[in-house]
């Protein structure tokens, strides 16, 4: 069945339930299988907003250690607002996304300056924060200040997707609309604050992408999904997309045994993380050859020899990474700048080096 008005979900459809059908369920259900997470001991909208960016496209198990250690070295706002975003971004280090701490820096920075230190408590001023968008405000307004606010982060979309058997586009902007008024409707005015965490549980443990666990869901009598037999089909995946693939070379310099490395811009893809010297390799070109202008570009000379290769998947490309090692002399025309580092392996190790760059890591004991 696809819904064609926007009228409320619960009127002239022939459903079964109530919005306090659906409530009620959750939060019994919460009070007995919610998780016990590091984020869910505070009510501090710093920590909260801090968990709900974590949490942006990645896992519970891999963001807890990174939370702890991100607060015990920005332990509040205006810690974090006075940091330098270098700083930042080397303990944002290997969860991904590398945008998100730039934006949590500068929101930090905002909430110093224009809020005096104080998150806002409005979804206006929550949504004129860097990186904080409709979704993400109505969690740290449900979480933190326990008032009514919708969510419809990729959980929460799932189990409405579910719930009410939407065969659409989940992503389409007539669907985008119905999913936040079914949000919105759903949500409960009494316990706000429990509600957003245990509709985001059940996304997360038991309405999961594939091969829901319908039989421990608490909504499964409700489900219309379910009822249909369709809960494997929903939501609607849109049609895969050709991922464009890159090849480069990265250079592997050697002094004494230190290499050379570059701190990337802090601003565009992956900035202020660390990467060894390198580049695009042209089309029709051998990474060996590319590597060498990349060499003579650098105002250096020397032998270049394969030294391995590196796959790497991004977030919207694969990079085929080739790996050439070289050992130079002159080098008063390299590494003086101050984004350039000769370091050992060992200081390689601590460095924050993006991903595929970190993976040529691997590479420098064999490479010999």
């Amino acid at each position: 069945m696809v819904f064609t008005d926007h009228r409320s979900p619960f009127s002239d459809h022939g459903f079964l339930f109530a919005p306090s059908d659906i409530s009620g369920r959750l939060l019994d259900w919460y009070g007995r299988q919610g998780r016990d997470l590091p984020w869910r001991r505070t009510r501090d909208p710093y920590r909260v907003w801090l968990s709900e960016v974590m949490l942006q496209q990645t896992t519970v198990a891999a963001v807890v250690p990174y939370y702890e250690t991100f607060l015990e070295r920005f332990p509040n706002v205006a810690d974090l607002a006075a940091a330098p975003v270098e700083e930042v971004i080397e303990s944002w280090a290997g969860l991904g996304y590398y945008s998100r701490a730039r934006n949590l820096h500068a929101a930090a920075q905002r909430v110093v300056s224009l809020f005096g230190g104080s998150f806002p408590d409005d979804l206006e001023g929550l949504m004129s924060l860097p990186g904080v968008g409709r979704s993400t405000a109505g969690a740290i307004l449900s979480i933190a200040f326990d008032r009514k606010a919708p969510i419809l982060d990729g959980n929460v979309r799932r189990v409405l997707c579910r719930l009410y058997a939407l065969k659409e586009d989940p992503r389409a902007s007539a669907s985008e609309k119905r999913l936040w008024a079914w949000a919105e409707e759903l949500t409960s005015a009494d316990r706000p604050h429990d509600y957003a965490q245990a509709i985001m549980d059940l996304g997360a443990t038991i309405c999961i992408p594939r091969r829901p666990d319908c039989p421990a869901c608490p909504l499964e009598g409700l489900c219309r999904a379910r009822r249909m037999g369709v809960e494997a089909e929903l939501p609607l995946r849109r049609k895969g997309r050709v991922v464009p693939q890159r090849t480069e070379v990265a250079l592997l310099l050697e002094r004494e045994g230190r290499f050379l490395v570059r701190r990337r811009p802090l601003e565009g893809m992956l900035g202020g993380l660390w990467e060894f010297p390198g580049g695009g390799v042209p089309e029709g070109s051998e990474p060996l050859a590319a590597g060498k202008a990349l060499l003579r570009d650098m105002g250096l000379a020397g032998e270049l020899r394969p030294a391995g290769r590196v796959r790497h998947v991004y977030s919207h490309f694969r990079l085929d990474l080739h790996l050439l090692r070289g050992e130079v002399e002159e080098t008063f025309r390299v590494g003086e700048g101050a984004q350039d580092r000769w370091l050992s392996p060992g200081e390689l190790t601590v460095l924050p080096l993006h991903g595929a760059h970190k993976k040529a890591l691997d590479h420098l004991a064999s490479a010999v």
